[in-house]
């Protein structure tokens, strides 16, 4: 086991190095360069040329390279002219905001999913269980701007029961009531579809675990079906869902960027969105890298505990 634990985090390693040199080659391709985000598309070329020397784009690629990797390993994001600011200082400031509503999101989608992918998979193709599919369905194919701006047109703007965005003042702190009425709508958009997702996923698992053998010997023993459901399906199904939950991360940030935005919510999502309407490069590559860093964080941390629950996990 400690063999394929050091493989995937060897992987991981190496996914990481991929994805910093793919994001460095596709700013180096950028049409204009930085410079013209910063100067505006009307600069002057001696304009354009001092700035590039400043910044070092001047220099050879492979020494682009080498000072990219060299900064990123300082922990230097680079500096957002637009917002006139260190990109890892705004990086900072919005991300506890995503962090909250991802963790409640993430916290609601389980707890959700769990009893209704258990509910699926126990009813088969009975009534029960073909209401939740087609329910999951349905959830999971609307886009999270049309249920978000649904949200707001129902109880934001005709019943006026919450908030319709933001998260309540710079004041809002995680006790301020406040701020967790702001969090229902950005976070129920979120919820509806991953909940979805998930408990598909668990209700075919389930399903599964009840055509095992271990089933009909327990059924044989006399044990009742809530015992069968919760003391040994329920456990056995729950182990895949270490990889699926490791792949939430990318979906709660390609989620959070519209809900952000739809919401007005102040996070990275909504910076993300920001910095590429003003082409904001420090920025927008710096999230981005943070984004595929997590998903790769995500899933190892997925392969490690799914090889902890179940020590029959072999990688090849």
């Amino acid at each position: 086991m400690i063999a394929a634990l050091t493989r995937r985090l060897g992987d991981a390693l190496l996914s990481v190095a991929l994805l910093v040199t793919l994001v460095f080659f596709m700013i180096y391709a950028t049409p204009g360069g930085p410079a013209y985000s910063i100067l505006g598309v009307h600069a002057s070329p001696n304009a354009v040329a001092a700035l590039n020397h400043q910044m070092g784009l001047d220099h050879p690629v492979w020494q682009q390279y080498l000072t990219w990797w060299m900064h990123l390993t300082h922990g230097d994001l680079g500096y957002s002219y637009t917002e006139h600011a260190p990109v890892a200082s705004l990086i900072g400031s919005y991300l506890h905001n995503t962090l909250l509503l991802d963790a409640v999101v993430a916290m609601a989608a389980i707890g959700l999913a769990a009893p209704l992918g258990l509910v699926q998979g126990a009813y088969g193709r009975r009534l029960p269980g073909h209401l939740i599919g087609a329910w999951q369905i349905i959830a999971y194919s609307l886009p999270t701007f049309f249920v978000g701006t649904v949200l707001i047109l129902v109880f934001a703007a005709d019943l006026a029961w919450l908030p319709p965005g933001g998260i309540g003042g710079e004041t809002a702190t995680m006790h301020s009531p406040t701020l967790w009425r702001h969090l229902i709508l950005p976070a129920t958009t979120l919820v509806v579809p991953l909940t979805a997702g998930l408990s598909r996923f668990f209700g075919h698992q389930v399903r599964e675990e009840y055509r095992q053998d271990y089933v009909r010997a327990a059924e044989a023993r006399g044990l009742g079906p809530m015992r069968i459901a919760f003391g040994h399906v329920l456990r056995n199904a729950a182990r895949p869902l270490a990889t699926l939950i490791g792949m939430m991360i990318p979906s709660l940030f390609v989620g959070g960027v519209l809900t952000e935005s739809v919401f007005n919510y102040p996070g990275l999502g909504w910076l993300l969105w920001r910095s590429a309407l003003e082409q904001d490069y420090p920025t927008l590559t710096a999230i981005v890298l943070l984004i595929g860093i997590l998903t790769v964080l995500g899933n190892l941390a997925a392969d490690f505990l799914n090889t902890l629950l179940d020590v029959r996990v072999r990688y090849d």
